[in-house]
């Protein structure tokens, strides 16, 4: 026969009730953070999704007009769409794979690692706005002093931010430029790997490359994950350099009156974030602009839930 449960005492009751009232204290400034600077924008972006709304007069709802307009009628859509996952798979995979290179090279210099320390890093302090346009003037096909070099070398000289075909992998030449931010997160794992298992796999006779794959890789796995995961994020949210390098490129670089064509040259740069804001604030579609924004987060959670997984090859499963 099963005992019948015995009530807690109100004492008991009492000291739960203080210890949760304690640990929702100390939560409050995360839960007040993250409820309005996450979970209400989250929310009102999916609701004006169905809504009708020029951010001016009240919002009326539409059901699925807007998604229908976006996925079947908005120009350039599916271009935009293409050109962000390609600078996603492209430019992230390049920065991780060069930032860890370049850590590595750093991390075995026996003279001079703080001078190419700061060498490396410090084009990651540089405003992306002012990082751009320098590139846009270098990688001028007309009097850039890069394609000068090259045509003296006797070598191609590609047409850069002019050319639909290079402008993507010149825009990938400006991020990997600035990749001091990863270097150093990579120099600090690296270091930070214990010594005594690189001695261990020299005395079994491992070389450089198994070493790597099985001592260094190992270890700094968590961070290659990191990088990869935050990398995904940040290109999601491509705007700047994209803008500011077709703008350079097209010479629309002063002020009012002067017609731009987004994306330019013939939309290689045009990515969803531009997409948001042409909507958004540009043709005051702002129920427009929240299905595209909805359809970022939605790809952006997609990439992170298939990397977090743990047979993604990032992390070790022990």
């Amino acid at each position: 026969m099963a005992l019948a449960s015995t009530p807690a005492p109100p004492a008991l009751k009492a000291k739960r009730r203080r210890e949760a009232a304690r640990t929702a204290a100390f939560l409050s400034p995360w839960l007040i953070g993250f409820g309005v600077f996450f979970a209400y924008p989250l929310v009102s972006t999916v609701y004006f999704s169905f809504m009708k709304y020029d951010g001016f007069t009240a919002p009326t709802f539409t059901g699925l007009k807007n998604w229908d307009y976006v996925l079947n009628h908005y120009p350039s859509f599916w271009t935009g769409l293409g050109n962000t996952l390609w600078l996603v798979l492209v430019m992230v995979t390049l920065r991780v794979v060069f930032g860890l290179g370049i850590g590595l090279l750093i991390t075995r210099v026996k003279t001079g690692a703080g001078f190419f320390r700061t060498a490396f890093y410090l084009p990651y302090l540089a405003p992306p706005v002012a990082a751009t346009m320098a590139f846009a003037f270098l990688l001028n096909p007309g009097t850039g002093p890069v394609d000068h070099l090259l045509g003296e070398l006797g070598l191609p000289q590609p047409g850069w931010f002019t050319d639909p075909a290079w402008s993507k992998p010149a825009l990938t030449l400006l991020a990997m430029w600035g990749i001091g931010d990863l270097m150093v997160i990579f120099m600090a794992a690296l270091l930070d790997v214990p010594r005594e298992q690189y001695e261990a796999a020299e005395l079994d006779g491992a070389g450089p490359w198994q070493k790597f794959r099985f001592v260094t890789l190992p270890n700094i796995s968590p961070i290659v994950m990191f990088a990869v995961v935050t990398g995904v994020i940040q290109t999601m949210q491509y705007y700047t350099q994209a803008i500011v390098a077709g703008k350079v490129a097209s010479g629309v670089i002063g002020g009012s009156g002067q017609q731009f064509e987004p994306g330019y040259p013939h939309g290689s740069t045009w990515t969803l974030p531009q997409m948001v804001y042409n909507l958004g604030f540009q043709r005051f579609d702002t129920g427009s602009a929240c299905v595209v924004a909805v359809i970022l987060f939605a790809i952006s959670m997609a990439f992170t839930s298939l990397l977090l997984r743990r047979k993604s090859g990032f992390v070790d499963e022990d």
